[in-house]
């Protein structure tokens, strides 16, 4: 009789649980679950519902990674909130809030270290909070106050804002800030002034700006020095959420209740899985195109949700279970 062993050369590896290690191809034997499981590659980006915020928002702030994400602020409709809450790859919990509540704030930073700033209404338009992992502390504030701008940056130490809303003043903003810890650095600004936009990026000196109003379609990339205009996205959209680095991106919704999801790979946007609640103001989080995760929003002139999405990119590995008689 043929027997695995036999066939491949060596015995089935027994597993109890899913076995993260095992690589494209590999099967095993969950002695948890009892069957045999086996690794395969999805062949495109994909979301999958998980569990919702504890308290539904939209125009939140949003850092970190698929398994280690924080979301901060935000409104309900009604009032803006200073609610803080993490999610460990599976459900969110609620920590200490911001000191202000602010809705239409700025982000930048991990789920340990992040920042928060800008942002009304209920806020000193320019105030700055930094995160630390347990608490939030206000630090220098931010040179000219806009809502809704772009973050990217490492942690609380290094982050970069670009863009955003005036509303007392130009209907959209150019300006690029740079905090190094200590103060804000205004820099070169972007090409195109625009507000409501994605901004992706894990450095200061490395983002990307997408969409928004005052120019929907288009991407820049920062360098550091100076912004650079790149390929537009497919779909123009103000309103988005985006997630990963500058070369590795995912940006998703939008206003008009948008779905799709644009992947981005250094030089162009392609587009893949739907996310299963059109919204829009939602936040993300993630370290790169193949893993992300979309929370928070609202639909139309609707109320807040607080759904949350995991992406599951292009070519990343998922588990299969094998029927066997």
């Amino acid at each position: 009789m043929s027997t695995y062993k036999k066939e491949i050369g060596t015995a089935v590896q027994n597993n109890a649980g899913d076995y993260t290690g095992a690589v494209q191809g590999q099967l095993w034997y969950n002695s948890t679950a009892g069957s045999f499981q086996f690794r395969s590659v999805t062949t495109a980006g994909a979301w999958a519902t998980s569990n919702p915020l504890n308290t539904a928002r939209f125009e939140l702030g949003g850092v970190g990674i698929q398994t280690a994400a924080l979301a901060y602020g935000g409104s309900d409709g009604t009032v803006a909130l200073a609610n803080t809450e993490l999610y460990d790859g599976s459900a969110w919990t609620e920590i200490n809030d911001l000191n202000t509540a602010r809705s239409a704030l700025g982000d930048a930073g991990t789920s340990t270290s992040a920042l928060g700033f800008s942002g009304p209404p209920g806020s000193t338009p320019v105030q700055n909070e930094s995160w630390n992992g347990t608490c939030w502390t206000e630090v220098t504030d931010i040179n000219a106050f806009r809502g809704d701008p772009g973050g990217a940056g490492s942690d609380n130490t290094s982050a970069l804002m670009f863009g955003g809303g005036v509303p007392s003043g130009p209907e959209r903003s150019a300006l690029t800030e740079s905090w190094n810890g200590t103060s804000w650095t205004e820099v070169a600004d972007l090409n195109i002034a625009r507000a409501n936009q994605a901004g992706t990026g894990k450095l200061n000196t490395a983002a990307l700006c997408v969409g928004g109003s005052g120019d929907p379609d288009g991407t820049e990339q920062w360098n550091g020095t100076s912004w650079t205009t790149l390929a537009n996205i497919n779909s123009g959209r103000i309103n988005i959420a985006g997630a990963g680095t500058y070369t590795s991106a995912i940006v998703f919704g939008g206003a008009e209740d948008i779905t799709s999801t644009e992947v981005w790979n250094g030089t162009s946007w392609t587009e893949q899985g739907d996310l299963a609640q059109g919204g829009k103001e939602q936040s993300g989080a993630g370290a790169d195109n193949t893993s992300g995760l979309s929370f928070g929003g609202r639909t139309g002139p609707g109320a807040a949700y607080g759904d949350t999405e995991e992406w599951l990119g292009a070519g990343a590995p998922v588990t299969e279970t094998i029927t066997t008689s």
